[in-house]
């Protein structure tokens, strides 16, 4: 049962991600545009650099969970690298629990607060060019619900990780 659940969140982190990284591609056009327009015509436009941030925005908020599915966030160890591995584990637990749950948990909650108040009033960026706001918000709370659920899915593998007999 454990390992069907922690399977199922790094397969759907993991399809998330790579689907995530297919936002460089319209990153990437936004960006030339603007260059073209503001170089070859001298006519910038008003949304090409609010647009970037926002699919800047996009692709690295989505890319948390998955940043954390493949361990690829910086990890100080200079201290428990030198333990037994069960207490490494022991450690990684208590820090998930004491840290990483209660932080993003809360910023979870927080963004999709934040999310709900852009989206029934309609919330537009205090910009010239005003796009509606909600849609990124509803972005950032889903980037940190699956940073819950993958903190949750290592978290439960470290779980299996203590109870295992083999690890020393």
């Amino acid at each position: 049962m454990l390992n069907t659940i922690i399977k199922g969140i790094d397969f759907l982190v993991e399809k998330q991600g790579q689907l995530t990284s297919f936002l460089i591609v319209p990153l990437l056009f936004i960006v030339l545009y603007e260059v073209l327009m503001r170089y070859a015509f001298n006519a910038p436009t008003v949304w090409g650099f609010e647009a970037t941030a926002f699919v800047y925005g996009m692709h690295y908020m989505l890319g948390l969970s998955y940043m954390e599915h493949a361990q690829g966030h910086v990890r100080v160890d200079i201290v428990t690298s030198r333990l037994p591995v069960k207490v490494q584990v022991a450690v990684m637990i208590a820090g998930y629990l004491l840290i990483f749950m209660p932080v993003y948990g809360l910023m979870t909650w927080g963004a999709f607060k934040f999310a709900h108040t852009a989206t029934i009033t309609n919330e537009l960026n205090s910009t010239s060019w005003a796009p509606r706001i909600w849609p990124y918000k509803i972005v950032m709370a889903i980037s940190f619900l699956l940073l819950v659920v993958q903190g949750l899915a290592t978290m439960l593998k470290s779980v299996k990780t203590l109870t295992d007999k083999s690890a020393t």
